[in-house]
C-alpha cells in the first residue's frame, strides 16, 4: 500500500514539473530550425542566454499582430478572450490545431464564447506551430512577457517554406 502511494506520488509529481497539454516540452529533436519534444510536437527551445529558437520569435512577432486583439498581450486573456498562457497548460497540441482551424463555439446562460475559424487566413495557418511554439514557452513559464530579445538566425529553408504556404 505504502509503496503503491509512493509511487502514485512520483507520478503526480512528474505531472506537474511542467505545465503543458501536450507533456514534456524539452525539445529531442529539431528540423530546418523547428524543433520537436519526444511526441513530435513542435516546441520551443531557449539558450541559458535567454537566446530563443527562430520559430518561438516568429511566434512573437504572429501573436502579436493575428491573436492579441483578442487573447491580450502576452497571451495573457482580456474581457473578450481567454488566456492561452492558462489554456495551454491542459490543451494538447492536436487541439491548438483544432481549435484555431475549426473554431469553437460556447454559448450558454452565463458565457458567450466564440472563436472564428482561422482556417483560410494565410497569416495564421502558415505561422500556426509558430504560434504555438511561442504559447507553449509561455505558458511553460520559460518565456517572459514582451518580445524576445534574442533569436538564433533564420533556418536556411524558411524563406521558402514562408512563400510556399503564403503563395
Amino acid at each position: 500500500m505504502i509503496t503503491a502511494t509512493v509511487a502514485l506520488l512520483v507520478l503526480a509529481s512528474a505531472a506537474c514539473a511542467y505545465a503543458d497539454g501536450s507533456g514534456d516540452p524539452k525539445p529531442t529533436g529539431s528540423s530546418d530550425g523547428e524543433y520537436q519534444d519526444a511526441s513530435g510536437n513542435p516546441t520551443f527551445n531557449i539558450g541559458k542566454d535567454g537566446t530563443v529558437d527562430w520559430y518561438t520569435q516568429v511566434g512573437y512577432l504572429r501573436y502579436t499582430a493575428n491573436c492579441m486583439q483578442c487573447h491580450g498581450p502576452d497571451g495573457l486573456g482580456s474581457t473578450y478572450a481567454p488566456s492561452l498562457v492558462d489554456s495551454l497548460k491542459s490543451l494538447s497540441y492536436s487541439d491548438f490545431l483544432n481549435t484555431v482551424t475549426n473554431g469553437k463555439k460556447n454559448v450558454d446562460t452565463s458565457q458567450d464564447l466564440v472563436m472564428p475559424s482561422f482556417a483560410n487566413d494565410k497569416n495564421v495557418m502558415c505561422y500556426i506551430d509558430a504560434i504555438y511554439v511561442y504559447l507553449r514557452a509561455r505558458s511553460d513559464g520559460a518565456l517572459g512577457r514582451g518580445r524576445p530579445a534574442n533569436s538564433e538566425p533564420k533556418p536556411k529553408d524558411y524563406a521558402a517554406q514562408e512563400n510556399a504556404c503564403m503563395g
